[in-house]
């Protein structure tokens, strides 16, 4: 069996493997599938609670897209892998033959892969991105960085994004073996924390929760969280800890993590509040916590892993028994066998468009509501008013009487006001475009023989791995 220290380091291999084969959690998987038995660590914090400064703090690298409004729009796997040497990099799933050594590089990855998959609409998606770091100055520690929890919509994204965040982190943090990160400002009340509203609902006791106060350097003085930070104002099972965050001016002086970490080691030594805290505050102290609790978390739920593992491989054995004779060896019975697959395909993704199956109705949507929505807020009446008609008209064609229509004038209103529409209608295919490729994911995934193939392959890839780490 493998040792402690190589708990988290055979999880990371097992979700790999998951997320290749399409069970990457948030309910993606189906009930019980084994990305839901593994432990790991959700970050929950709401818009501007300081959740990326966090993350970045712990990995000692400004690696994170930062911007205003929703920036994280699809779950991040972040997996760091403590390593002996001085050489720091990072890899992505999605990119495996790629070694990033520039971590602004690393920002502008999860930027593109995010909008891969979600277009550059502000749309959000509960593909994880997979990002493993190596290096000396972080612990073996895997986080799942979510979208911020928020309150408002903002323009160009559907009403519905506000539920639609909450529903993805829900997906997460509602599974019995996933510990709760939960990120909350210390200059606003942690009783309107939406990290810890959210937490509460879902771990009432408190067993799963970590809390984590940020921004303790901004609040108003002569005031202090001393009282949250000792569990005497919101207990929970394990000890909250404390975050300085770095201020805008040092970032954007680029003062690196590393110089940001001893900042924050003086401020809490010095601090007459928070000196008898020192000791387990900071981003340092939080790693090596979440590290070792998550290490103890594998190795008491290994039985259970390993005894899914198994029933889903008797499950998967008793399926090929009954799947009948093997593909056969000749070309013309493989191309059948393909021709099949894609018949069984087209029939299923046909059934999404012509509302056989549910998925299609959203393309109308688009033209039904988006477009015409968007259409509507277009300025013609102030584009067509007669004052801006007689000028374009006289800038066109001078000032002249005319007998028949002033035509150069009139060209000029036509395509002014079209490229008006450009924006909506852009919008407009980037949202059916992405409903189409969700339908084309939903047909693959229900097509007969991929649901055959997939957790099979699945089940040997797991199996692979934990022989691996065995022998």
């Amino acid at each position: 069996m493998a040792t402690m220290g190589s708990l988290i380091g055979l999880v990371n291999r097992i979700q790999r493997a998951c997320t290749v084969l399409g069970d990457h959690g948030g309910g993606a998987g189906g009930e019980g599938s084994l990305w839901e038995a593994l432990p790991s660590v959700a970050v929950v914090g709401g818009q501007s609670s300081g959740k990326s400064s966090v993350l970045e703090s712990i990995v000692g690298r400004d690696f994170l897209p930062r911007g205003s409004g929703i920036v994280t729009r699809r779950p991040l796997v972040l997996q760091l892998h403590k390593t002996d040497g001085g050489h720091e990099y990072a890899e992505f799933l999605h990119a495996p033959r790629k070694r990033f050594t520039d971590f602004a590089a690393v920002r502008k990855e999860i930027a593109d892969e995010t909008d891969r998959i979600t277009g550059k609409t502000k749309a959000i998606s509960n593909v994880p991105i997979h990002l493993s770091i190596y290096s000396p100055h972080v612990v073996n520690l895997t986080l799942i960085d979510l979208p911020g929890l928020t309150k408002v919509a903002v323009e160009g994204q559907a009403e519905s994004i506000v539920q639609d965040i909450e529903n993805m982190v829900r997906s997460y943090v509602d599974k019995p073996n996933c510990i709760i990160l939960a990120i909350s400002p210390a200059n606003q009340d942690i009783a309107t924390s939406d990290a810890i509203k959210l937490a509460r609902d879902v771990d009432p006791s408190g067993d799963r929760t970590f809390g984590v106060l940020t921004k303790l350097d901004l609040m108003d003085k002569g005031t202090n969280a001393v009282d949250v930070l000792e569990g005497r104002q919101y207990r929970l099972q394990h000890p909250w800890v404390g975050i300085v965050n770095r201020s805008q001016a040092d970032i954007n002086k680029n003062v690196d993590m590393l110089s940001a970490r001893r900042k924050e080691k003086e401020y809490f030594e010095s601090s007459p509040e928070y000196g008898h805290l020192a000791h387990k505050m900071g981003a340092e102290y939080l790693a090596k916590l979440l590290s070792q609790h998550l290490e103890a978390v594998i190795r008491a739920k290994i039985p259970s892993i390993i005894a899914m593992i198994n029933k889903t491989n008797d499950e998967i054995e008793a399926q090929l028994d009954k799947l009948g004779r093997p593909i056969g060896g000749d070309a013309g019975a493989q191309l059948y066998t393909i021709l099949d697959m894609c018949r069984a395909f087209d029939r299923v993704f046909k059934e999404h468009l012509d509302g056989g199956r549910p998925g299609g109705d959203r393309i109308y949507g688009v033209f039904d509501n988006q477009l015409p929505a968007a259409l509507k807020k277009l300025p013609f009446d102030r584009h067509l008013s007669m004052q801006n008609v007689r000028k374009v008209i006289s800038e066109a064609d001078g000032y002249q009487p005319h007998l028949i229509a002033p035509e150069q004038g009139y060209r000029r209103l036509i395509d002014s006001s079209l490229s008006y529409f450009k924006g909506p209608a852009e919008a407009s295919v980037d949202a059916v475009h992405l409903v189409l490729k969700e339908l084309v994911r939903r047909s693959i995934a229900a097509t007969e023989v991929s649901a055959f193939f997939v957790p099979s392959f699945l089940s040997l890839f797991v199996l692979l791995f934990l022989l691996t780490d065995q022998s």
